[in-house]
């Protein structure tokens, strides 16, 4: 009767503990990073860099997948339709979370219902360039040269609804002229189109540019971000030099589908945090002129906020569809 009552005891010990012992922790499989672009571009190999420095941290690979197509959305669609659970995750630009609602009636999910916003992550500025032959050396000159020749003066641009795009309508907007807008297949073949002479000017990553300015092949006049930046402080902001009230970027956020549960968020912002503050990726980051940032959801639920209404009104004011 004793041993029956022990190995009773010991059964009904069991269950109770195997809740713990077969409990899942998180991760414990590769983790799938979705880059809503093509390979090889800005966001591509930024993601890239905070994917190395999160897998060192979660103990798991994290592979990157490229979704590029439909303006960033397809990328965006399919992390909407993946489970919540940790395991797939976004690293969005503003072209698509806050520029691309305005533009595409029919998109496949809810913009802001359908994800879970974790971080404000980085961000680029751009540099409005013109090509050497265009006469002028100062954002005045062009704003002048460009009332001028109403309609005229060409721009191009990664595509339509792009950042490159809408920070030349929001300069429009601003200034008070109206440019030429020439659309490109995607941001490497806009730059080549200004190198080559084909448009006069362009918005281009700040990264991108620089080499340019230091062979003598574009002219950079003003960058677009509020305040100058610290990669190139020599160059002006736009504001300042007579566009008042003009900021734009390329910002990038994290990003999970909806419902994922907080513990596995709280995870996951953690190692996004510690990404960003180790000084080897910081280093490589700057390379690429990238501002490191690192907001809380809070304040990336804000500034989403603002950038939905900012371009909203930008698009609605010119016009602009696809």
């Amino acid at each position: 009767m004793a041993t029956r009552r022990s190995l009773l005891a010991a059964g009904l010990a069991l269950p109770a503990l195997r809740p713990a012992s077969a409990q899942e922790v998180f991760p414990n499989r590769p983790i799938t990073l979705v880059i809503p672009w093509a390979a090889g571009g800005s966001t591509d190999v930024m993601g890239r860099v905070i994917a190395q420095a999160m897998a060192a941290d979660l103990g798991q690979p994290v592979v990157v997948d490229n979704r590029g197509g439909a303006s960033g959305t397809l990328g965006h669609s399919h992390v909407a339709r993946s489970r919540p659970d940790g395991y797939t995750f976004l690293l969005g630009t503003n072209s698509t979370y806050a520029i691309a609602p305005h533009l595409m009636r029919n998109l496949p999910y809810e913009n802001r219902a359908a994800f879970t916003g974790v971080s404000l992550v980085a961000r680029s500025a751009q540099v409005l360039c013109v090509h050497p032959s265009v006469p002028v050396n100062s954002i005045a000159e062009f704003v002048a040269h460009a009332r001028a020749k109403p309609g005229e003066v060409t721009y191009s641009s990664a595509g339509i609804g792009a950042s490159s795009h809408l920070a030349a309508e929001l300069f429009q907007a601003k200034s008070g002229t109206r440019l030429l807008h020439v659309p490109y297949r995607g941001g490497g073949p806009s730059v080549q189109g200004l190198l080559a002479g084909e448009v006069a000017m362009s918005f281009v990553d700040m990264v991108t540019c620089l080499p340019f300015r230091a062979n003598g092949q574009l002219k950079l006049l003003g960058v677009s971000t509020a305040q100058r930046s610290s990669f190139a402080t020599d160059i002006p902001t736009l504001a300042e030099s007579g566009v008042p009230g003009f900021a734009s970027s390329t910002d990038v956020i994290m990003l999970l589908p909806a419902g994922t549960p907080a513990p596995i968020v709280a995870r996951l912002t953690a190692s996004l945090q510690k990404a960003l503050r180790d000084p080897a990726t910081k280093e490589r980051l700057t390379t690429m002129a990238v501002e490191t940032i690192g907001s809380s959801a809070a304040e990336l639920d804000s500034y989403w906020t603002e950038e939905l209404a900012k371009w909203g009104e930008i698009i609605r004011g010119q016009n602009i569809t696809i």
